[in-house]
């Protein structure tokens, strides 16, 4: 579709909380945008994602503090990782909702290290009572290292039920990581 971005309007309060207040309930699906996207373009893309996959509940987008310059990696990778604190929050919000259902995780590129840290949180703060909670997680373009990615995931892959692993060979931006971090990504 033709989506553009019209207004932006803060809001104050829990997520569950406006979740509980938003009609429908059921489950809901968060978009982690990756390297290099600002916020408009994060929310175009859970827009056109939602509307791609014709997802049936609620959609939101989780935006951390990047700069969107392709020389600006260092920075976008401690902005994603300052923002893990703010994810779990809002996991831990929409898990806890009355009436939720299971929420569902499409991370990009750097979002994929800030989702990760993120589930390890939640798991740390709730154990085995998340399991059923999280449905699917996907990972497009998996900016985070091969090893660190398979012993991650291994550790939370009991309270997801799919995860879904989709990358690109000619990604540019994952060459750039490769390079910087001098090892291989996911």
């Amino acid at each position: 579709g033709d989506w553009r971005l019209e207004g932006v309007e803060p809001v104050s309060g829990d997520v569950g909380d406006l979740l509980a207040q938003a009609q429908g309930g059921g489950d809901v699906l968060i978009y982690v945008h990756g390297f290099k996207q600002t916020f408009e373009t994060a929310a175009l893309d859970a827009a056109n994602l939602s509307d791609g996959i014709k997802f049936r509940g609620r959609t939101m987008v989780f935006s951390w503090p990047s700069k969107a310059g392709f020389l600006d990696y260092a920075y976008d990778r401690e902005s994603a990782m300052w923002s893990r604190d703010g994810f779990e929050r809002v996991l831990n919000s929409i898990v806890g909702a009355p009436g939720a259902g299971r929420t569902h995780i499409v991370a990009h590129s750097m979002g994929t290290m800030l989702t990760l840290e993120s589930l390890r949180q939640l798991y740390a703060r709730h154990g085995d009572s998340v399991v059923g909670r999280i449905g699917s997680v996907v990972f497009a373009a998996p900016d985070i290292d091969t090893r660190r990615f398979v012993d991650e995931l291994g550790r939370y892959v009991d309270i997801v039920d799919r995860v879904t692993i989709a990358a690109n060979l000619n990604d540019s931006a994952l060459r750039l990581a490769h390079i910087v971090h001098r090892a291989s990504r996911a």
